[in-house]
Parts: structure tokens; C-alpha cells; sequence
């Protein structure tokens, strides 16, 4: 499928129609998934429609980022809604996509999200960044027990769960659609451009370097319970064998960003994996003004200078994430909804 070049403007905001009336406000609270025999604990947040009035509060706490006003621990509205399960990028966390799922929560979906062990933002331990393959079946976790949990299998809709992710988030959510890992195929890949960032991570990380570790990476991490993906600049589009993403039958909205500050090629990653997937499975969406970070949250007016200061070469997450980075995110809300909503 060609790219389809689209214009941040209100035009495009104009000729979508939002599938979902946002009749809600959007409840938030903790989520803990404790680990079973072998697996590992798990942290994040959830979001649900709720029609509880107040009181507002801000989601966190930040110098940095913009809150979002979301009404914590209330009464959720008696469902089922449908369920989107949101996975970050590298040292992300839940919260990275909040913007998203508040506006989802208000439009009549439950969001959770969760921090991935070993690739978020306080969880970095390299034994657990090595296991590349625990992501997606962190994600599977997530989906398990929100359709066992007495709290919230009444509040989920098991015909209705969709993924969403960002960076390598959208390389989980690949694997979730039955991307397979191929080893051998990422070694000649990289041979040829061995400062390709995908490359340069996965070595760097240890990632498939023992037969074992081969064998998880390469298994069929697939969840056929999840009906419909968005990657947003998806990394990591290289490691897949070109066999499973023409075998990918489910839906995905594929959004790529030719502002390429991340370090990531968009020829290698989202419009590689265009080119490899099978005609009429995916929506590839390519705003010419759209940058890596614009799916983090929005900066505050001294987000940048913050950054710059403490977390030097950090504050470029913060180049135009102000008004311009709120109204670019508008329209994603919409155009996400609609595509779950199809």
C-alpha cells in the first residue's frame, strides 16, 4: 500500500468523524498484575469511562509534561467496553501515552497500560531488557487478567480488544500480530548496515545470542484475541522474517514519522514493514510533520530547558512538543478511534 501523506490541519480533522461520542469522563487507577510461577510482576494504569463528575485531578505530577485531568479510583460505568492494551517505547512507562488513553477512556474505552520490565523508565535491568520476547506476552498478561479479574471482566468486551504501541511498542505489537523474530535473516540485514539503530540496540542488548534465547525470540508470540494494532513509528522492523509479516492477517494502522530524530530509518522500519505486509491489511499513515516523540505527552512551556539541563541530549523529545504536538495528537485520538471502531 502507497504511503498516504497527510496534513496536520484542521481540514483532516474536519473529515473524520469520531466513531465514539465522548459522553465520559475518564476514570484512572493503579493496575497490578502479579507474577506466576516463572514470570515477573507487573505495574501499570487503567482507564475507563466513568460518569462520575469529580473531583479532576491530574493524572501526575510533572515539571516536565502536561497532566491530564482524569477522576481518580472512580466508579467505572457498567460496561462492557472495548479494551486497548497500550505498550511503550524504550525507557518508557504507562504514562507515556496518557493523552491517548483519556480520550479513549472518555469515548467509551477501557486503556490499559503497563511498565515492561527491563525497557521502561525505573525497570532497567539488562537481564530482563535481553528478553525481548517477555513483551508481548507481558501484553497477553495484561489481556488474561483483565478477562479473569472479578473487577474488570465485567467491564471488557472479549470480541473487542485492540493493541496499541509506540517505538518498541509497535515492535511488540508486530510480534503480538505474528511477526516472527528471525535471526539469521537480522544478521544479514545488519551485516550490510551495521549502524542501523535496530542493529547497533539488539547486539548491544545480547538479544537472541544464546540457542535458547533464539528459541523464545523466534516463537509465535501471537495473540489472536487481540483484533486490531496501531504501531505508531514502530523500531525493530528489521528483525522480523519477511515470511510471518505476509502471513499477518489482522488489521494495523501503521503510523510512520518522517521526522526522523529517533535514530530510526523509516525506510527500514514502518515503510519496510508496509512493503512486506499483504495488501490490504494495513492503513499506513505518514503526516509529513509528524516526529517520533510527537506520541509522548506534551511538553510544558519549560519542558525543554529542564531536560536540557538535567537529562542533556533528553530534551529533544521536547523540540515542538508544546501546542503543535497537542494538535497533532487530536487528530491521532480520532483517527485511532475510527480504525477501532471499523
Amino acid at each position: 500500500m502507497k504511503p498516504l501523506l497527510l496534513i496536520f490541519a484542521a481540514a483532516l480533522a474536519a473529515c473524520i468523524v469520531p466513531a465514539s461520542a465522548q459522553t465520559y469522563q475518564a476514570g484512572m487507577r493503579e493496575m497490578a498484575i502479579p507474577a506466576p510461577t516463572g514470570q515477573r510482576d507487573l505495574t501499570g494504569l487503567l482507564w475507563f469511562p466513568t460518569e462520575a463528575k469529580g473531583p479532576m485531578r491530574n493524572d501526575f505530577d510533572s515539571a516536565v509534561w502536561v497532566a491530564t485531568p482524569v477522576v481518580k479510583d472512580a466508579q467505572p460505568t457498567k460496561g462492557p467496553f472495548p479494551l486497548v492494551v497500550l505498550s511503550h517505547g524504550l525507557f518508557g512507562n504507562a504514562y507515556n501515552q496518557a493523552w491517548l488513553a483519556a480520550a479513549m477512556a472518555r469515548r467509551g474505552y477501557v486503556v490499559a497500560a503497563i511498565n515492561h520490565p527491563g525497557t521502561s523508565t525505573f525497570l532497567r535491568d539488562p537481564i530482563a531488557r535481553r528478553q525481548l520476547w517477555e513483551r508481548p506476552k507481558d501484553i497477553s498478561r495484561v489481556i488474561d487478567h483483565a478477562l479473569a479479574s472479578p473487577e474488570l471482566s465485567a467491564l471488557v468486551d472479549p470480541a473487542r480488544i485492540f493493541m496499541a504501541g509506540h517505538s518498541l511498542g509497535g515492535f511488540t505489537a508486530a510480534a503480538l500480530a505474528g511477526a516472527r523474530y528471525d535471526t539469521a535473516g537480522l544478521k544479514r540485514f545488519c551485516d550490510k548496515v551495521p549502524n542501523e539503530l535496530s542493529c547497533k540496540l539488539l547486539a548491544e542488548w545480547g538479544v537472541a545470542r544464546t540457542p535458547e534465547d533464539r528459541a523464545q525470540m523466534e516463537a509465535d508470540l501471537s495473540d489472536p484475541r487481540i483484533k486490531a494494532f496501531a504501531l505508531f513509528d514502530l523500531g525493530g522492523t528489521p528483525s522480523f522474517s519477511r515470511s510471518s509479516l505476509k502471513q499477518v492477517s489482522t488489521p494495523m494502522l501503521v503510523f510512520g514519522a518522517p521526522l526522523m530524530d529517533s535514530g530510526l530509518t523509516l525506510d527500514t522500519e514502518s515503510r519496510a514493514l508496509i512493503k512486506a505486509l499483504a495488501p490490504k491489511i494495513a492503513t499506513y499513515i505518514e503526516p509529513e510533520t509528524l516526529s517520533h516523540f510527537d506520541f509522548l505527552g506534551q511538553c510544558k512551556p519549560g519542558g525543554f530547558e529542564i531536560l536540557k539541563r538535567e537529562e542533556p541530549g533528553d530534551e529533544i523529545i521536547c523540540l515542538h512538543g508544546g501546542a503543535q504536538r497537542a494538535a497533532k495528537q487530536d487528530v491521532i485520538i480520532a483517527i485511532v478511534d475510527s480504525f477501532f471502531s471499523q
